[in-house]
């Protein structure tokens, strides 16, 4: 979502880093270009200027313009403000302590996501905090609304509120408490009805469903691609519904990022939720400072480590470690570390979260490369045999053809694959030489799940600091 905002500013801070001492014109000259980035990014015009009037002011102080990094200094001012602007360091957690059913009320327009977002919700909070969610649909103007909450009630396995047709939003919230309660659910979440607009009715049926509710939590759910549409229609609700917080969905979008950046300024209220793909299980807590560096180009290894200790089994990923520990490494494991990248989000999003990586992003964009790659990887090794993948010295020239052929792919593609295959091989006998177990924990931490991902090593890594040396146009390392 934020990568033309993220360029423009990286842009822009390069040229202040590079610089030996600035003057305070430069300052300013930096913060022309800082606003004209957030407003072109669809920022609320107030936002930006409360902004840029607060890094100014810092900036421009003499423990800056005359300390010995002055450019990094800016940036770190610049990167505390954006904090600050999102939310500030901490995320804010539900509140689910109060006496069950926990009521959390999911208001919004219509199209904004709240009936998918209401079952991504009941999903993470069966799957972290281990709570029993009731979901009843109060939505009785748009067709099928409520046999859309039952479907996916069924595919997450969380009961729903048998329908009953012809009542009406607060009958059916009288009879959504007293289910949650007769079968003991810890929170009972109700998708509210939206309309194309805000309105009086709308406004009327939220405050009555409220008054009989009484939620603990009330979560505004806005539609990031809105732009700054988005920001009208949250400052309409914030006027009229005690809202407790906001889900922002489709942040996996190409939207400027607008919307998130001028969220808790205008309502006040905290971003809780990220929805980020079609999926019922995207929906992640907001982190305001790892949403700040992503935006800054410094990176998100927390939430990626986060994301691959979700992904990948423990105890594949302490076989995987012993197996390159002993310099042991085949094309059966390199199917596994194909598939892992692929499931934690394709080339793309692993790109997008390390440090450093803006550059390979954009390579991989130039060449036309997407996560297709990864499929088409996975269907090479598909097509050999057992001992092949095994003992990938038997591929000679005619198993080459036939191996590309049942993928659908040409021999070059099979042997830059085996090309990578070899680099990474290497790689792991080095891993060998350097002790083995002790040698992996001393470039990975820990020897743990960093281990089981080459692709992901830190500097000096198997993967160059990146991603899988010799996938094409990533810049991994050469070998002559």
């Amino acid at each position: 979502m934020f990568d033309s905002l993220s360029d423009r500013l990286t842009g822009v801070f390069d040229g202040l880093r590079g610089r030996g001492a600035l003057r305070e014109q430069d300052v300013r000259d930096a913060m022309r270009e800082v606003r004209i980035a957030l407003l072109e990014a669809d920022v609320a015009l107030p936002v930006v200027r409360r902004f840029i009037d607060a890094v100014t002011e810092k900036a421009i102080g003499s423990e800056v313009l005359k300390s010995v990094t002055p450019g990094q200094q800016v940036v770190k001012i610049v990167s505390d403000e954006l904090v600050e602007m999102l939310g500030g360091e901490e995320s804010v957690p539900l509140e689910l302590e109060a006496k069950p059913p926990v009521v959390i009320m999911m208001v919004g327009l219509q199209g904004s996501g709240k009936t998918t977002s209401t079952a991504k919700l009941a999903k993470f909070l069966k799957e972290k905090h281990g709570k029993k969610s009731m979901m009843a649909s109060l939505d009785v103007n748009r067709p099928a609304a409520q046999e859309q909450l039952a479907v996916l009630g069924e595919q997450i396995e969380c009961a729903t509120l048998p329908i009953v047709a012809g009542q009406q939003p607060v009958d059916i919230a009288r009879r959504a408490l007293d289910a949650a309660k007769l079968q003991a659910a810890d929170v009972l979440l109700l998708d509210t009805a939206g309309r194309l607009h805000v309105d009086e009715a709308l406004m009327a049926e939220m405050k009555a469903v409220s008054s009989i509710s009484a939620p603990t939590e009330v979560l505004l759910v806005v539609d990031s691609l809105t732009g700054q549409d988005a920001v009208n229609v949250a400052k309409s609700f914030t006027e009229e519904v005690p809202l407790t917080g906001v889900i922002l969905t489709r942040m996996d979008g190409d939207a400027r990022g607008g919307a998130a950046l001028s969220m808790r300024h205008v309502t006040g209220k905290p971003i809780k939720f990220a929805g980020t793909g079609e999926k019922l299980d995207a929906l992640e807590t907001f982190h305001p400072k790892r949403v700040a560096d992503r935006i800054l180009g410094m990176g998100d290894v927390v939430s990626l480590v986060e994301k691959a200790a979700a992904t990948i089994k423990e105890e594949d990923a302490e076989a995987l470690a012993k197996r390159m520990a002993k310099g042991q490494f085949d094309l059966n494991d390199l199917r596994t570390q194909l598939q892992q990248m692929n499931q934690m989000g394709g080339l793309g999003m692993l790109a997008g979260m390390m440090p450093g990586m803006k550059k390979a992003k954009a390579a991989m964009a130039n060449s036309g490369m997407d996560d297709k790659v990864l499929v088409h990887m996975d269907a090479i090794i598909g097509s050999m045999t057992p001992k092949e993948r095994a003992n990938p010295a038997l591929l000679n020239a005619k198993r080459k053809r036939r191996i590309a052929a049942g993928a659908g792919k040409e021999v070059q593609d099979v042997n830059k694959l085996l090309k990578m295959y070899q680099e990474m091989s290497r790689a792991m006998k080095q891993i060998k030489k350097m002790g083995g177990l002790k040698g992996l924990a001393a470039m990975f931490g820990k020897g743990g799940m960093e281990a089981a991902m080459p692709g992901l090593g830190g500097p000096g890594g198997p993967g160059g600091g990146g991603l899988p040396p010799g996938l094409p146009g990533l810049g991994g390392p050469k070998r002559r």
